[in-house]
């Protein structure tokens, strides 16, 4: 285990009756709010007409800046900078997921910030302040609802890059699995999968000794495998609902970043898929976890030995750590499969990619790698993808 410092202020409100709590948070940090949302779901479950309710006739003023978009794009960024400015806003309030709390994240950071906000995302400034940020989450997936994490695609060049940072941390997080009922059960499973994922980057490191978190992470997945089928099957199951939110927010809440490097590559190559063909990051996800994990197996293969123990029950001693390993990642596809989502580039109707180009997105530099658990350079990657195909 190496050393290491965990600091997560976000406050969350969980249950039935979070939304009762936005009034007297958000009046800690200002009368002058944006609300960031998405499309018509937030108007469909009644939310948008709960807060605006709340809010207005509590005596803030609200701007919205709506439309926020799967796959969030820098320009939306921008405009909710700009508005945030000419009005003096000093909450940026984000009702949805993952796309708009991250569009979120860029406003309330790019307001502060003299420069364009791009600089963070692209890694050449480190933020230092932002606005006061404040989270109801209507989709159980990216976790931004407790992260440090915020991912943006830059439509010249379509890049989609993150950043991390302290400053990105919500000040307060509403959580309320009713507000997932509606889901589709496709997005549901998207959203499963990406936070399988997060427990999955972080599982696989080459730091030994973290028994702790390794059970945790394992603890973790198992939950959501469990209830995710029951989540598909009767979407308006509160408890089912309420397991996966959970895990969700602690998947990405950096606890279980603790004493260990995740790895990180499968992530930063879906970006590129998600980038360039429009694929939800969950399904993204689904493609290149296996194709990921069969890659690695030929090369060290003992972590995803474990890991088909850990989460699948997988005896280690039924076969060659290598057999065992090749087990846990069949299960692992036939789960994906199972929630509904694909497992190869052709079933997400993706054929003749160019997987040249996405290397070079990931990869700028001929001689830089991804990843901790194995160091991943552009021959291994175009590998990966051809096992994702």
């Amino acid at each position: 285990m190496i050393d290491f410092t965990f600091q997560n202020p976000a406050k969350i409100i969980f249950g039935r009756s979070a939304l009762s709590h936005l009034y007297e948070e958000a009046a800690r940090y200002s009368r002058r709010v944006l609300l960031v949302y998405g499309g018509g779901s937030v108007k469909r479950i009644g939310l948008y007409d709960d807060v605006m309710n709340i809010l207005s006739g509590g005596g803030f003023t609200v701007f919205e800046l709506s439309g926020i978009v799967p796959n969030p794009v820098l320009s939306r960024v921008y405009e909710g900078i700009e508005l945030c400015r000419r009005e003096n806003v000093g909450l940026v309030l984000a009702a949805g997921g993952g796309s708009v709390i991250d569009t979120a994240k860029g406003i309330a950071n790019g307001m502060k910030y003299s420069g364009d906000v791009w600089d963070f995302y692209a890694h050449k400034r480190v933020p230092e302040t932002a606005l006061p940020l404040g989270v109801l989450l209507t989709h159980a997936a990216a976790g931004s609802e407790m992260s440090y994490s915020s991912v943006i695609t830059n439509e010249n060049g379509m890049l989609k890059r993150g950043f991390n940072s302290i400053t990105s941390v919500p000040k307060f997080s509403l959580l309320n699995p009713e507000w997932t009922f509606t889901l589709p059960p496709y997005q549901t499973a998207c959203g499963v999968v990406d936070i399988m994922a997060h427990m999955m980057e972080r599982y696989f490191t080459s730091v030994t000794h973290v028994e702790l978190t390794d059970r945790m992470i394992a603890a973790g997945i198992q939950t959501v495998l469990n209830n995710a089928p029951i989540a598909l099957k009767t979407p308006d199951d509160y408890d089912a609902r309420a397991e996966i939110m959970w895990a969700g927010a602690l998947a990405h809440n950096s606890l279980l970043d603790t004493g260990r490097i995740g790895d990180w590559c499968t992530h930063r190559l879906s970006h590129e898929i998600s980038a360039a063909y429009g694929l939800a990051h969950g399904a993204a996800l689904a493609v290149l976890f296996p194709a990921w994990m069969k890659y690695v197996v030929k090369q060290k293969p003992e972590k995803i030995a474990q890991f088909a123990a850990d989460v699948f029950g997988i005896d280690p001693a039924s076969g060659s750590k290598t057999d065992v390993a090749l087990e846990g990642v069949r299960r692992l596809e036939t789960a994906y499969r199972s929630f509904g989502v694909p497992v190869h580039l052709k079933e997400a109707g993706i054929v003749n990619a160019d997987l040249q180009m996405m290397i070079r997105k990931a990869l700028p530099d001929a001689d830089s790698t991804l990843g901790e658990y194995v160091a991943i350079g552009r021959q291994a990657a175009a590998e990966i993808f051809k096992l994702a195909e």
